[in-house]
């Protein structure tokens, strides 16, 4: 279920804000407003591969107990101990099947999938405990904690959420006086977002796939055809990309939930470092927080400790 879908558009989406609203206003305890979101963001998550459910479930547990771990005591072998977990985690099922190819005779991955959203759980998770190692002494129950990873907005395309960048919004989650400012503006920024990815990118990605695969079946395309394929799919990428990110801010707003920034013009970039930061922002950012500066590029030791 893709937020450009008709399940998702028609069904999902307004059942998830009708009872989410109905929580806010009618309950005072914020738990259940959050228990809410995580029934649905879990429901999400469910309806790509159910099977899959145990796979985030299992990283929540074993993060959220890292986390606790940590601010209970400062422990860089604990903290090493996290970081391998998830990066093993991770570099099992996205590698499993390409290994097993090399391996196992007659073995095919073409049809298999990855677990959805695992890389941008996984990286998540990985800030926070870093965060927690780092000093940072904010760290949520499990209902809220489980929110925050599985927030349904940002599981298909991002971005990735630190704690620290929401951690305030959680205390306020949302007021009577905001509900229709935040139900105005997430919409806008949806509709913005859907218009990309329905309207231009499902357009070119309707004339790439004519010419990829005629060129794949061996036909000659020419010259100008090629271009016309390279430059469709270079708009399609481009548009599905930024309306996702579009899309994800919106819902996040609808819920309250001011969500980061992670698409910015990157077309308009005047050299490749810069093209990569505007292009997934909240990636790039993490790669420098979280490695490149831990690893000495800042000039700081081993977790900017």
């Amino acid at each position: 279920m893709v937020f450009s879908s008709y399940d998702f558009l028609f069904i999902f989406l307004p059942c998830a804000l009708i009872f989410y609203y109905t929580a806010a206003f009618f309950f005072k305890r914020d738990e259940i407003k959050f228990l809410v979101l995580l029934l649905f963001s879990v429901l999400f998550y469910g309806m790509w591969k159910f099977q899959d459910l145990y796979i985030i479930s299992i990283s929540i547990i074993l993060n959220y107990l890292i986390g606790r771990s940590l601010l209970k005591k400062r422990s860089s072998i604990v903290l090493s101990i996290g970081v391998l977990l998830n990066l093993l985690g991770l570099g099992y099922f996205k590698y499993r099947y390409f290994l097993a190819g090399i391996f196992v005779d007659g073995f095919s991955s073409e049809k298999l999938v990855l677990p959805l959203a695992i890389s941008f759980f996984t990286f998540q998770q990985i800030a926070w405990i870093v965060d927690i190692y780092r000093g940072d002494k904010r760290v949520p129950d499990i209902i809220k904690y489980s929110t925050f990873v599985t927030f349904f907005p940002q599981l298909i395309a991002g971005p990735i959420v630190r704690f620290s960048d929401i951690a305030e919004q959680y205390e306020k989650l949302l007021t009577k006086k905001r509900a229709v400012i935040n139900i105005v503006i997430g919409f806008s920024y949806f509709c913005i977002g859907l218009a990309k990815k329905v309207i231009i990118a499902d357009r070119f990605a309707v004339l790439a796939d004519i010419v990829f695969s005629r060129a794949q079946s061996g036909e000659d395309i020419g010259m100008l055809a090629a271009w016309l394929g390279v430059l469709a799919y270079t708009f399609q990428i481009y548009f599905d990309f930024s309306g996702y990110s579009d899309m994800a801010i919106g819902l996040g707003r609808m819920f309250g939930i001011k969500l980061p920034v992670n698409f910015f013009s990157p077309y308009k970039s005047k050299n490749i470092v810069e093209f990569w930061r505007r292009w997934h922002i909240t990636l790039s950012s993490f790669l420098r927080d979280y490695l490149y500066i831990p690893l000495g590029g800042g000039r700081k030791s081993i977790w900017g400790g």
